[in-house]
């Protein structure tokens, strides 16, 4: 009598927490809150900004020098990175180049935890295919040489358009500023990122050398190879107000904060506006008093506009704006009946915030950067990527009214970064954006994931109390027979062991869903072999590799013997255990993987039940569990979930099977922690409960 007590509380305690976890996930944007700046050192916009006409002049000049087609003659590029030095050197700054090889992303189970400087070089290499990054350094007259603030600048000499050369006039406007300022404390480093072989290569390539050095024969390129690169060096002998050039790698303090900065050279409708890229790998984020500095001085002082990424399919989704409408709706009963209480938001607020905060959940849980800034956060340095996006072409006027408002921009933010005594500390490092002024943090929105996951270990208690019980629950079920009721010591004991079968295997899956998880490695290896082979060939292998298993490891996938009619539930409780187990593990190392991932596991989960004794009771209630099980089945496949998210967002006609190939491979490349959540915990807690609804008792 007290399991079947126990199993309907336990029932009806699982519906109240999933229900209250999702709802508790949708009221997310209605409980954002207004950021703030924790840290009062920053004082952003207590000074007046010091960048001049003058110092915009100073820009255009390099702008006008960098979009002559006289400086793209090289096809190395070779002639820009001389112009841009040649302008930093006339500042008095400290210069110089840092030569790079590009690397290969390539997966290696053996480096996926490894450092940053896991990347392999490509073995046969030309001078033109040298990186050259160009980086002049600024030491403060105030400090001791211990930090630094930098600012990077993507240029891709080869190919650039008139918003990279706009970038670099911004850059050098406020460089040309600092150098002259008596009130700064830390280095400032502008680098500027030979972005031919990606933006995010090229920082993260001069952010090895910078951090971990190493003594090769690349910092000395051969002349007779390489004439051209040779050439760099004729500035060597050039020196202004006691600056050098410098045939080796400078470098300045720990790194305080870092700004990428951006020009698109796209034309917006309606405003100029500044897209802020915060995410990096694995679902780092930089300290929130960074995005506030940069989101007040933007609005209150340079009357930009600025924007996060967001979801814009669901910008127009009908059945969003009708939950908006029922929050605002139970937000006004809720002020009449206690006017002190402020809750609710407008509905139209409600779905912008709720395509930021999926936007923000969908970045972070992808684990891959979103720009050249996450390169940072690999060494924990706070930064971001600012993108300016102009609302008239870049004419004379509007040209330097964007130098004008981004310099004063960056002014403004490298001054209160200046400011700062102690690293960035005092704000989130855990938290959702639902705009460029409001937040989730980590203490409101793991309520949801909490919910949600809760039932977990009760129903797994449940289970195991009912599959090692003598009596049966249901009413007018004496099926058993009484030889079952045997208390014998050693029948007991025997009974009591019972779950270890199940324990082998769930934990045989698990090792199934490692080798999945490696087969990529060889897959790849595969010469001139198309995303949608590679993909083919990952799941026959993958089934293969099963099957074995199943023959050589006592049949995993079998069913229990026929005296065994609860085997099932002790099977389902195990998984259930690994399941609570693998989405707590993975809360801690990126939460929004583990949300997504708790969504579509844990009713999966919860309803698991052989689809034979649902087609047996003949019930509704049975009828509907049974559709339930059939569609999360389908849905909980990590392919289809794939495929039906990117149908959503893309239109189905875009979908591709390859797709699913490519999308993988970027996880791995970026040792992205997804990939292996999806390949050793949800692949496998899939095949356990498919291996429950078709279950033979």
């Amino acid at each position: 009598m007290f399991v079947c007590r126990f199993e309907s509380f336990d029932v009806y305690f699982s519906v109240v927490c999933c229900t209250a976890g999702v709802l508790a996930l949708f009221l997310l944007p209605v409980l954002a809150k207004n950021t703030y700046i924790s840290e009062n050192a920053l004082m952003p916009g207590s000074a007046s900004p010091m960048l001049s006409n003058q110092h915009v002049s100073d820009g255009n000049r390099l702008v006008k020098d960098l979009t002559n087609p006289n400086s793209k003659s090289s096809e190395t590029g070779i002639e820009s990175h001389k112009i841009i030095a040649q302008y930093m050197l006339d500042l008095g700054a400290e210069v110089s180049f840092h030569k790079f090889h590009p690397q290969m992303n390539q997966f290696h189970p053996l480096h996926f935890f490894s450092s940053p400087d896991s990347g392999k070089i490509q073995e046969n290499y030309s001078c033109s295919s040298y990186g050259i990054n160009t980086v002049g350094i600024i030491r403060a007259p105030r400090g001791d040489g211990k930090e630094a603030i930098v600012l990077v600048t993507p240029y891709n000499a080869l190919k650039s358009g008139f918003g990279e050369a706009l970038s670099l006039g911004i850059a050098y406007s406020v460089f040309s500023l600092l150098t002259q300022v008596t009130w700064l404390a830390k280095d400032i480093i502008w680098l500027v990122a030979d972005s031919q072989y990606g933006e995010y290569a090229a920082v993260a390539a001069w952010l090895r050398e910078y951090q971990t050095p190493k003594f090769s024969s690349l910092s000395t390129p051969n002349a007779e190879m390489c004439p051209d690169v040779n050439n760099l060096f004729e500035l060597k002998g050039h020196s202004i107000s006691g600056s050098k050039f410098s045939n080796s790698f400078r470098r300045a303090g720990t790194m305080a904060a870092a700004l990428v900065l951006k020009v698109r050279d796209q034309n917006e409708q309606f405003e100029d506006t500044i897209n802020i890229y915060a995410e990096a790998s694995n679902g780092q984020m930089p300290n929130l008093d960074l995005i506030n500095v940069v989101n007040y001085l933007a609005v209150h002082r340079q009357g930009l506009r600025v924007n996060v990424e967001k979801l814009w399919s669901l910008l127009n989704s009908s059945w969003l704006k009708s939950l908006g409408e029922i929050f605002e709706s139970l937000a006004k009963v809720a002020k009449s009946l206690y006017p002190k209480w402020k809750f609710g938001i407008p509905a139209t607020e409600y779905v912008e915030g709720t395509a930021t905060l999926a936007s923000s959940l969908y970045y972070q849980a992808l684990g891959v950067p979103t720009g050249p800034h996450g390169a940072f956060r690999d060494y924990q340095v706070d930064a971001i990527t600012l993108e300016i996006s102009p609302k008239f072409s870049l004419d004379k006027v509007w040209r330097n009214d964007i130098l004008l408002r981004g310099g004063r921009l960056i002014e403004g933010v490298i001054r209160s970064v200046n400011n700062l005594l102690e690293k960035f500390h005092q704000s989130f490092f855990l938290y959702l954006l639902t705009s460029p002024s409001k937040f989730v943090s980590v203490g409101v929105y793991m309520i949801a994931f909490a919910l949600l996951i809760a039932p977990l270990p009760m129903v797994a208690a449940s289970l195991y109390v009912d599959a090692n019980s003598s009596s049966n629950c249901s009413k007018g079920d004496s099926s058993i027979p009484s030889a079952i009721t045997d208390t014998d010591e050693h029948s007991i004991a025997i009974r009591s062991w019972r779950w270890l079968n199940s324990a082998k295997l769930v934990f045989i899956v698990h090792l199934w869903g490692a080798i999945v998880s490696l087969l990529p490695y060889f897959i790849s290896q595969i010469p001139d072999c198309s995303p949608t082979t590679s993909f083919m060939i990952w799941v026959l292998l993958s089934i293969l590799s099963l099957l074995t298993l199943n023959s050589v490891l006592a049949s995993p996938l079998a069913c229990a013997k026929a005296t065994q009619e609860k085997e099932w539930a002790l099977v389902k409780s195990v998984t259930i255990s690994s399941v609570f187990i693998g989405l707590g593990l993975m809360s801690v190392i990126n939460f929004a993987t583990a949300e997504i991932g708790a969504l579509l596991m844990v009713p999966m989960c919860l309803l698991a039940q052989p689809l034979k004794l649902d087609v047996r009771a003949g019930t509704l209630r049975s009828f509907c569990r049974m559709i339930c099980n059939l569609v999360l089945g389908h849905i909980a496949f990590p392919p289809a979930a794939f495929f039906l998210l990117k149908g959503m967002l893309d239109g189905f006609g875009n979908v591709n099977v390859g797709d699913f190939w490519m999308w993988v491979e970027s996880l791995w490349a970026w040792n992205s922690a997804t990939y292996l959540f999806i390949g050793m915990v949800q692949l496998p807690c899939w095949v356990l409960c498919i291996s429950i609804l078709f279950h033979t008792c």
